[in-house]
């Protein structure tokens, strides 16, 4: 079933449909909740204050993504300002496995109090293990609270029902962003907070956070910060990528893999190294290592994808994969860029000595923890949210999982053809221009939940046509928009429209600077069927 779009003729028509995005209009940062919105947030700051006072141990654990790096970071920063020692452990994916587990207990059962950012919220054994042991743990985590949430002696975490914190989607370092400006308060420790949103912002873009309510302030705010930062970290990126500018795409698509490697190939503690590093040589020589796990990581990717694409059934509602000896690291990368693929919901699994092991991700509106939860009594580990999940199972149980999946997604998620949500409507090409540009730019940052703009336009004339790049999978043209010409460029296709042609596109509006010169230019996401005009 073909979709059919509004026909845009005035700017004011785009404005109106952006600004439909954001419900409570644009948020600053003098609109961020107080701390103490957080339930448990008093209990927790005034046990970290007596740890303080009395000197006591203090041992974090953090997560192997950008989230749980970022959230391990800036504790480990604001720690070292107000100069008390912080122990930090960030799990290895593959030998401990996923946050605070029975299986670490045994590195941090010195702790006087334990600190978890981005993980802890399903950590029941290991919470029963902290008690016995007589260490007070305090959870700090975003995800959904289990029903059986771990006995603690604070749990921060926006999900909880008695929670007040107005704002649902924030990520794991948002919170501990939070955690550390409540005890800044606490102490007057003077603590400058928002240079830690260049942290911040790193997580919210690469956890895939909605761009709106209090997420765009402090995502503004991180990127400025991250443009003219001393920090060693970013000036090596910068450096790297000679580039001055820095949007929320460059983080989620260039920074944030590179982050993601680490964990996913080898050890995420390198990363977090890498964001704390004490000078511009010590970050240089991270970032090469960052820059071969993440060669590492793609060679994997493409790897696993052609032979997941193998198995694909195309009538299943969602797809379940499994393997003997996928890598458990791009697990959930690899399911991403299948459900985008076949549009739908994908599961990918690993022999482990347990049995699989594996990531999921959703397509659509279909709530791919919701759907998954519905099979618990299979499963010996789970957790997640609406577009992601981990999960383990045992060998005999996966075929059941698998069709009885199938059976329920078909109910839950039955497939209705994909919208675009990021598709505004058909332009009218004579709006094409630098307005309607300097428009788009004040709805920046772009991401999840307020989605680069994208255009149709119908019947473009192609005036000039030539083919770039050594395999000449590059296509760029000449366009007329109205009275105007644009450029445009369509990326990895040998098929070109001719010159003299029309063609109906579906684009976003960016800009190409060379020798000096800024241009407007169509990105070309697809060569639309051509559709005839009325009458």
């Amino acid at each position: 079933m073909r979709h059919t779009y509004p026909l845009l003729s005035s700017l004011e028509e785009i404005e109106a449909l952006l600004r439909q995005r954001f419900e409570e209009s644009f948020l600053t940062l003098k609109d961020l909740p107080d701390p103490y919105r957080f339930k448990d947030m008093q209990r927790a700051v005034e046990r970290i204050v007596r740890a303080l006072q009395q000197n006591e141990k203090i041992v974090l654990i953090g997560d192997y993504d950008v989230d749980g790096v970022s959230a391990t970071a800036i504790m480990r920063r604001f720690f070292e300002v107000i100069d008390h020692p912080l122990e930090w452990v960030i799990p290895n994916r593959f030998r401990d496995g996923y946050g605070l587990s029975p299986t670490l207990m045994p590195r941090v059962e010195h702790a006087d109090l334990i600190l978890t950012v981005d993980n802890g919220i399903s950590a029941t054994e290991a919470a029963k293990l902290c008690r016995e042991k007589g260490i007070d743990l305090i959870i700090t985590d975003h995800h959904i609270v289990p029903e059986q949430a771990p006995e603690a002696y604070a749990i921060v975490d926006q999900k909880q029902k008695e929670c007040s914190f107005p704002h649902e989607e924030v990520c794991g370092a948002q919170i501990a962003w939070y955690l550390c400006a409540a005890i800044n308060r606490r102490l007057d420790a003077g603590v400058q907070m928002k240079a830690l949103l260049e942290l911040t912002a790193l997580a919210i873009i690469a956890d895939i956070m909605p761009l709106q309510h209090i997420n765009r302030p402090m995502v503004q705010a991180g990127l400025k910060l991250l443009e003219r930062s001393e920090s060693p970290f970013i000036r090596a990126w910068r450096e790297s990528r000679e580039q001055e500018s820095i949007r929320a795409e460059d983080i989620a698509f260039g920074l944030a893999p590179l982050l993601n490697s680490a964990g996913r190939v080898e050890d995420a503690s390198v990363a977090c190294e890498y964001l704390c590093a004490s000078n511009i040589y010590e970050a240089r020589t991270l970032l090469a290592r960052l820059g071969e796990y993440n060669e590492r990581r793609k060679s994997l990717e493409q790897e696993i994808t052609e032979e997941a694409m193998e198995q694909v059934r195309r009538e299943d509602p969602v797809l379940v994969l499994a393997a003997e000896a996928w890598h458990e690291g791009v697990l959930g990368i690899v399911a991403a860029r299948i459900a985008r693929r076949f549009e739908r919901p994908a599961i990918l699994l690993t022999r482990t000595e347990e049995g699989y092991k594996g990531s999921g991700r959703s397509f659509g509106d279909c709530h791919l923890f919701d759907l998954v939860s519905t099979h618990r009594n299979l499963l010996e580990r789970f957790g997640g949210h609406a577009a992601a999940v981990g999960l383990s199972l045992r060998g005999e149980n996966l075929q059941a999982f698998r069709e009885s999946l199938i059976e329920v997604a078909g109910e839950k998620c039955p497939g209705e053809p994909f919208r675009d949500p990021a598709i505004l409507g058909e332009i009218d090409p004579e709006l094409i221009g630098w307005e309607l540009y300097r428009l788009l730019e004040a709805y920046e940052p772009y991401g999840e939940g307020n989605p680069r703009p994208k255009f149709i336009a119908r019947r473009v004339e192609i005036l000039e046509h030539r083919s770039l790049g050594q395999e000449k999978n590059h296509q760029k043209y000449l366009f007329a928009a109205g009275e105007a010409t644009v450029e445009g460029i369509e990326f990895h296709t040998r098929e070109a429209l001719p010159t003299g042609s029309e063609a109906d596109l579906l684009f976003t509006l960016g800009s190409n600077s060379f020798r000096g010169k800024t241009t407007l230019q169509l990105l070309i996401e697809k060569i639309l069927p051509s559709q005839k005009a009325d009458g």
